[in-house]
């Protein structure tokens, strides 16, 4: 059951789209690429469109929509004063440097002097004044404010007009106040700037109402795409920005292509309509043969693992962290990822993203060792008593345990039954508590019923161990999952540590960044040795695009679309 925690960040279901149009210049500029690992002439065209797709949406409002497509779109429009690395890590965007004083309370801010709204307008600090004032103004429904709010976790408050005050020192310096240092203010300032300009009034709270209007809301920004128009429920145009700091971007034309669902905008790029899509599944390989599309995988942030309830004296007792560690190495992880996501997954001990700067190196410990975890279970005094195969404890109750999933996943129940006959070998029995006999006729009242199914389990402690996933946000905040006072919902293992806690703690108040490294190292450490569940792996996703765009584009869990303004549109040379 995917986490729907609002640091968007973490939602990974977005697709693009297909060159449909292209009209050539006179003058064609001839470059190599390399394409399938083979070098072929291209001809760089001088116009022409790229087609992504968009679902139905409410509102153009960067602030305040809840469409993942929209919400991907926006960024080619709209920037922060941080953006995220390759490495998760926050680096200035529209800053040019900071600093971090006053133990981590106040971050001062240096802006860009060479930034231009789309409109011809002066970017300066009155503009990032005036979006934190309208986000402290938003009801608390406002999706950035839910992510700032969410990124200090249960660690500290959870009111965004106490978190965030700012001093403007001149037009490209001020002074960004926090009510205790905590270690993500920069990855809170990753939200959209806008412009204080175009909403502004006599009346400050008309001007903040004004920016958080849903209806007939022009979009401009500083990003490298400006808004041309929008032709509401069908598409959306976006012209390269010849103005943009960086360069005007080699793709002329960006089209929104409002689609009905994920299977409509798959159809629509596999026949050329749109020029970019999410790839369904796991099984994109198929389209690796296919010269029209190039493939580009990256690491999601889907997070799938084995939570246990510790409600359950057998797994908090004194023996249980042995059966833990057991399980742990009684599970072939890298077959589950080669059989089952047909090996686009990666294997990692702890609930942080692989590719995260935080990323420590005792990360991955638990290696596939089913006679070391026989030996484990053996010296924590558990035998098979009756030669059954399974394992009893001195108490002469068997290691048998039910695992629970929600039966509508497929990867999950494969999941699950790979599980059970890896535990068999070492002597634990698993019983799957779910019922796949109807899974091909599946309705959408069923689905619903399955959510709630698993919701009720989860939130009465009616399970022993279930398999379960969430959506991790782009900032690395744990406490939802392992903080003893987390609601049942989060932490739904009942599992309730002091150590635990206070490590949470000191990660989420170390505001310095070589500090933060440590706390995180020294928090990993102990979820490694206390095992509060299974870390299996984050699985993961790729983008297709039409061969016809070239360029740097790396796609990611928090911006599908990043580097697409890099790119260029091409055609094969004659």
């Amino acid at each position: 059951m995917k986490s729907k925690r609002i640091t968007i960040l973490l939602i990974i279901c977005l697709i693009s789209s297909f060159i449909t149009s292209c009209d050539y210049d006179n003058d064609k500029e001839v470059v190599d690429i390399d394409n399938k690992q083979e070098e072929l002439n291209y001809l760089i065209t001088g116009s022409g469109q790229v087609i992504l797709p968009l679902t139905n949406f409410s509102t153009l409002n960067p602030l305040i929509t809840e469409n993942v497509y929209y919400f991907y779109f926006s960024k080619l429009i709209f920037e922060g004063l941080f953006d995220f690395d390759e490495n998760l890590k926050p680096v200035p965007q529209l800053a040019s440097a900071y600093t971090i004083d006053n133990e981590g309370k106040k971050v001062s801010i240096k802006l860009n002097d060479n930034v231009y709204w789309h409109d011809g307008e002066k970017f300066t600090s009155e503009d990032v004044l005036f979006t934190i004032n309208t986000l402290k103004y938003a009801d608390n429904n406002t999706i950035y404010k839910k992510m700032i709010s969410d990124s200090v976790g249960l660690i500290g408050t959870q009111d965004v007009n106490k978190i965030i005050d700012v001093k403007v020192i001149d037009e490209y310096n001020l002074d960004i106040f926090f009510s205790g240092g905590f270690s993500n203010s920069l990855e809170i300032l990753t939200f959209p700037i806008i412009a204080k300009h175009i909403f502004d009034n006599k009346n400050k709270n008309q001007g903040y109402k004004n920016a958080l209007d849903m209806d007939n809301y022009i979009p401009i920004g500083t990003g490298p795409f400006k808004y041309e128009s929008y032709d509401k429920f069908k598409s959306i145009t976006l012209k390269a920005y010849d103005n943009y700091r960086e360069g005007k971007p080699g793709i002329d034309t960006v089209v929104g292509k409002v689609l009905e669902d994920e299977e409509l905008i798959l159809t629509s790029f596999e026949t050329g309509q749109i020029s970019l899509a999410k790839a369904s599944g796991v099984d994109w390989d198929k389209y690796k043969n296919n010269n029209r599309i190039n493939v580009i995988e990256y690491l999601s942030n889907n997070y799938e693992f084995l939570g246990f309830n510790f409600d359950k004296e057998v797994f908090s007792n004194d023996k249980g962290l042995e059966i833990r560690k057991a399980i742990y190495y009684g599970i072939n992880r890298q077959d589950i990822i080669s059989k089952v996501l047909l090996g686009h997954g990666t294997q990692i001990d702890v609930p942080i993203h692989p590719q995260s700067w935080l990323i420590s190196n005792v990360a991955n410990y638990y290696g596939y060792n089913s006679e070391l975890a026989k030996k484990i279970l053996n010296s924590a005094g558990f035998r098979d008593i009756d030669g059954d195969n399974i394992l009893e404890g001195e108490d002469g109750n068997k290691l048998s345990f039910r695992l629970t999933t929600n039966s509508f996943n497929p990867y999950r129940t494969k999941m699950a039954e790979m599980i059970k006959d890896d535990l068999k070998e070492i002597g634990i029995n698993i019983v799957l508590d779910f019922d796949t006999s109807y899974m091909d006729n599946i309705t959408e009242e069923m689905r619903t019923n399955e959510v709630d199914r698993i919701a009720n389990i989860l939130d009465s402690g009616n399970f022993d161990i279930v398999l379960t996933g969430w959506q991790m946000s782009v900032i690395p905040e744990l406490s939802f999952l392992y903080m003893s006072d987390a609601s049942k919902l989060s932490n739904f293992s009942r599992y309730k540590n002091e150590t635990m806690d206070n490590l949470l703690i000191e990660a989420n108040m170390s505001f310095d960044r070589e500090g933060k490294v440590a706390q995180y190292e020294k928090l990993q450490k102990y979820v490694i040795e206390d095992i509060p569940n299974i870390s299996l792996f984050f699985d993961n996703s790729a983008i297709l695009v039409d061969s016809s765009i070239v360029g740097d584009l790396t796609p990611s869990f928090f911006n599908l679309y990043k580097g697409l303004e890099r790119c260029v549109l091409t055609t094969s040379a004659e």
